[in-house]
């Protein structure tokens, strides 16, 4: 097991599983204003690659990646992290699957559906989130913070395997298909500023 760390994009003839782990570190909460500082790749065996996101910089090989229609992308939150990597990339991340649209399908009177939570409550895992508001711009990132980022693709493909179970058993498959194949349309919404009020609400 391994994490490995570049600057720019991803190195060249690496070899990816059928579905990879993603995730991103950014400068605030907010999809227009703040900056994509990381993308955080794990192939549910351990490994971790995590690309700084540095501005003028292609990283084709980053974005041949997320857009491989033969590759699924698990998130957590997906609707965030595609509109942030929309935004700073220029591309649509796809195909898609987010374990928190899967939790709150299938566990609806669950309180909470953050990742540390649906790590504790199926994996029994406890996530140390402390790293997560610390400044991801700068430009040698510190061991805690790569071992934060690396955490947090680590466990999604365990998370799957527990909701897809989960989904099967509540005839929820197809339903949760739609919801992920909205979410690239989603995330564009949001970059337009179509979030609050929300598109669909009755207002």
């Amino acid at each position: 097991m391994y994490i490995s760390v570049y600057k720019g994009d991803l190195p060249n003839n690496i070899k990816w599983p059928k579905v990879v782990a993603i995730d991103s570190e950014t400068t605030g909460l907010d999809i227009i204003k703040d900056k994509l500082c990381l993308v955080q790749i794990g192939d549910g065996k351990g490994n971790a690659w995590l690309v700084q996101i540095q501005e003028n910089t292609p990283c084709p090989n980053l974005k041949k990646l997320l857009t491989d229609p033969k590759i699924l992308k698990l998130f957590h939150f997906a609707r965030f992290d595609i509109a942030k990597i929309k935004a700073a990339l220029g591309i649509v991340v796809s195909p898609v699957y987010c374990t928190k649209i899967a939790s709150k399908l299938t566990r609806p009177k669950a309180e909470k559906h953050s990742l540390k939570n649906l790590c504790a409550d199926m994996l029994n895992i406890q996530l140390d989130k402390e790293q997560q508001c610390s400044d991801w711009t700068q430009k040698e990132l510190s061991p805690e913070q790569i071992q934060y980022a690396a955490n947090d693709v680590m466990y999604l493909h365990a998370l799957k395997a527990k909701l897809d179970v989960l989904l099967k058993k509540q005839k929820k498959e197809e339903l949760a298909r739609n919801c992920f194949a909205f979410l690239p349309s989603r995330a564009e919404l949001d970059l337009m500023g179509l979030d609050e009020p929300d598109l669909f609400s009755h207002h």
